[in-house]
């Protein structure tokens, strides 16, 4: 068809596709439209014709609604305004957040059977926050443009585009979030804007040496650098904590077992098994990143068996076929929860922790392809799936959360 890149079709959308995309044809062509939602008639100008079978395009105009849409909870991203002037950050913001989860669930149990044969009916669950998909945001990440003018970035680029509000923010964010303004040159490229739930908010510069904040959960406080992982929705800290203690199956649970949290960070989910099964609980966080590492240790000091190893979780699980044969009969007793980064734990994480023959894993996930292709592995490796939740912990965007059990065959 020549080059189509900037050409604009009519299309019907007729279902979901992973990354938030409405999924339409065109003469047998595959074609992924943004901010269309499944069953709208859009006009669409393609934005990228480089693959053969499938193709990408924006909507610019809305021929026929869905009765699931709604005005976009950011103005600026609304498709009245040109794909190249839209921020992104808020892709499932012009639906209503109901549906919003309906087709997150969709996309769940589409990718459970596609990747690893598993049928299941998945529900998306509503956390604490704003009804309408906003207020949620602690942490925010604006750009700087080369005449200092401070904004996200444009959707799938580099292009920085003045807005005048962050409605997926918490209230505390979006009074402390520096928009309208100019920074110096010499801020650097990037602000960061975060709202802790302990100590107020604040920026952090570009070329800042990290300083150290308290996250409460519960009763807890955790320490964590200032630009350090922390889970960016408010009640996500609470919400995987309470979704992790109540997947473990505690008669598979020993706490004198070798149990593990794999990408550990600062502890959160090691600290969440120590709450649930008490002072004797034996635990090993391994984390990559030696601040956070440092951070757990402190975080995780009210065990006296908990410890926290700084390592790249694909090297460490290499050396446990090597244990003792005392501490294989620990490591097959024991509970390993796991929370890779979006690509997933892959194969070889998966088949070194399978050698060892734990009772049981609680996988949390933020990719839902990646976990079914995980899960799909651990059946290979002699594992089923016994529960999975999933959490709208990403309102107004495609992101969702699940929290899947998983349980020696």
């Amino acid at each position: 068809m020549g080059d189509m890149k900037g050409r604009e079709v009519e299309v019907e959308a007729t279902n979901i596709a992973h990354g938030g995309y409405g999924v339409a044809r065109l003469d047998g062509r595959v074609i992924f439209v943004a901010d269309a939602i499944p069953g709208e008639r859009v006009r669409a100008r393609i934005s990228d014709d480089r693959k053969p079978r499938f193709w990408w395009a924006d909507t610019v105009e809305v021929l026929e609604a869905s009765p699931h849409r709604r005005p976009h909870l950011w103005p600026e991203a609304d498709v009245s305004r040109d794909p190249a002037e839209r921020p992104g950050g808020a892709d499932f913001g012009h639906i209503e957040p109901e549906h919003q989860r309906t087709l997150k669930a969709h996309v769940i149990s589409d990718s459970l059977a596609r990747m690893a044969r598993i049928e299941r009916e998945v529900d998306v669950e509503a956390v604490e926050g704003p009804a309408d998909g906003g207020g949620w945001r602690t942490r925010e990440r604006l750009h700087v443009a080369d005449d200092g003018t401070i904004g996200p970035y444009a959707a799938r680029s580099h292009r920085v585009v003045p807005v005048a509000d962050l409605p997926l923010g918490t209230a505390e964010l979006r009074e402390t979030a520096p928009l309208g303004e100019r920074m110096p040159e010499h801020a650097g490229g990037a602000v960061e804007v975060i709202a802790p739930s302990v100590g107020g908010a604040r920026l952090i510069l570009g070329t800042q040496t990290p300083t150290v904040i308290r996250e409460r959960v519960g009763d807890r406080e955790f320490r964590v650098d200032d630009a350090g992982f922390w889970q960016v929705h408010s009640a996500a800290p609470a919400t995987l904590t309470r979704a992790v203690q109540e997947a473990i199956d505690e008669t598979l649970f020993d706490p004198r077992a070798a149990n593990l949290d794999l990408y550990g960070g600062v502890g959160l989910l090691a600290a969440a098994v120590g709450d649930r099964f008490g002072s004797s609980v034996r635990i090993t966080s391994v984390e990559s990143d030696p601040r956070a590492t440092e951070h757990a240790q402190e975080n995780l000091a009210d065990w006296l068996g908990a410890q926290a190893l700084t390592a790249r979780v694909e090297r460490w699980v290499q050396t446990l076929a090597d244990a003792s044969v005392p501490e294989r009969a620990r490591l097959a007793a024991a509970t390993v929860v796991l929370d890779p980064p979006r690509s997933g734990a892959g194969r070889e994480v998966l088949a070194a922790i399978a050698a060892v023959r734990p009772a049981q894993l609680v996988y949390v996930a933020c990719d839902p392809v990646a976990f079914a292709r995980d899960a799909g592995l651990l059946r290979e490796l002699g594992y089923e799936l016994t529960g999975l939740r999933a959490f709208d912990l990403f309102p107004s965007t495609h992101h969702v959360e699940a929290v899947g059990a998983f349980v020696r065959a």
